[in-house]
């Protein structure tokens, strides 16, 4: 039993929830899971199960895709609706959408971001959000992330929420790039809800609830490597087959390919190598296909 899942996260679970509940659902206690979502948070959570568990952190590389509701007016010590209020204000005009649209702008490319203090970030081998609960000074330095694309969907002005899609690399956090987003504006601000609708090939119209993979067991199960097209492909010769799978190195001077690789030979996922520039050759890192 061996494969990806891509299971829709509800509010209320945390990611560890989910893989607990898999392993009870499918008997395997081999499972594990890609790009934490906030307990708060729901929507796409890829998990490994088996074997396939191996192949995981090559997930975390992908892309991301969210929609997030913004509320203006008030501001929490974890950036969203379950932390301490460190901020309220009611006197402020709703900004227009024109003016939404420009701050947006404003925030496409690569950013300096500082993660939230309340986030699984190390600090000196700690989480962050273990030495904030207990009052401790938490210093994180910011780092570069991308957003791709931010989108404007729709204006609340009633309830002072505006809504947004969000396409961004891995690492950014959507409850900083809201709390940034308020700062742009002059406005206290925290994320209201979050739905992550995409991590790199699994998308939300795909995912299955838990009460589905209940009903449909290991037939839930995905090829994993369909779902690692971030990364290249590179054929191996049918007699590197064995070498490859029993940890052998590959020489090949044909050109200078990516440093990370997805193998195959005649068709078959054989693993995850790297091609070493200066032998010019291809390490095996991760081998999926057993040892023959």
């Amino acid at each position: 039993m061996d494969g990806f899942l891509n299971v829709l996260k509800s509010p209320g679970m945390s990611s560890h929830d989910v893989v607990g509940a898999v392993r009870r659902i499918l008997q395997i206690k081999r499972v594990g899971h890609a790009g934490t979502l906030d307990p708060a948070a729901a929507g796409v959570l890829p998990v490994a199960v088996g074997k396939a568990a191996r192949l995981i952190e090559y997930l975390a590389a992908s892309d991301k895709s969210y929609r997030a509701e913004i509320l203006l007016g008030m501001a929490t010590d974890s950036g969203d609706v379950i932390g301490k209020i460190t901020e309220q204000s009611a006197d402020f005009p709703m900004p227009s959408e024109a003016e939404l649209c420009e701050v947006l702008d404003g925030f496409c490319g690569t950013i300096p971001q500082r993660p939230p203090t309340f986030s699984a970030v190390k600090v000196n081998g700690r989480k962050a959000c273990d030495m904030a609960r207990q009052e401790k000074d938490v210093e994180i330095p910011e780092r570069q992330v991308e957003i791709k694309s931010l989108k404007l969907l729709r204006v609340s002005p009633e309830e002072r929420k505006f809504l947004i899609d969000v396409d961004c690399s891995k690492g950014t956090y959507i409850r900083s790039l809201c709390m940034d987003i308020g700062k742009r504006l002059g406005i206290p601000s925290l994320l209201f809800f979050l739905l992550r609708t995409r991590v790199g090939d699994f998308r939300l119209e795909d995912a299955c609830t838990l009460e589905e993979l209940e009903e449909m067991g290991e037939a839930a199960l995905l090829s994993p490597e369909a779902y690692l097209s971030h990364i290249a492909v590179y054929e191996l010769p049918k007699e590197r087959i064995k070498p490859f799978c029993n940890g052998l190195p590959t020489g090949d001077r044909t050109k200078q390919w990516p440093s990370l690789l997805r193998v195959y030979s005649e068709g078959e996922f054989l693993g995850i190598g790297r091609y070493d520039l200066t032998e010019r050759a291809i390490y095996p890192v991760k081998v999926y296909r057993e040892h023959i």
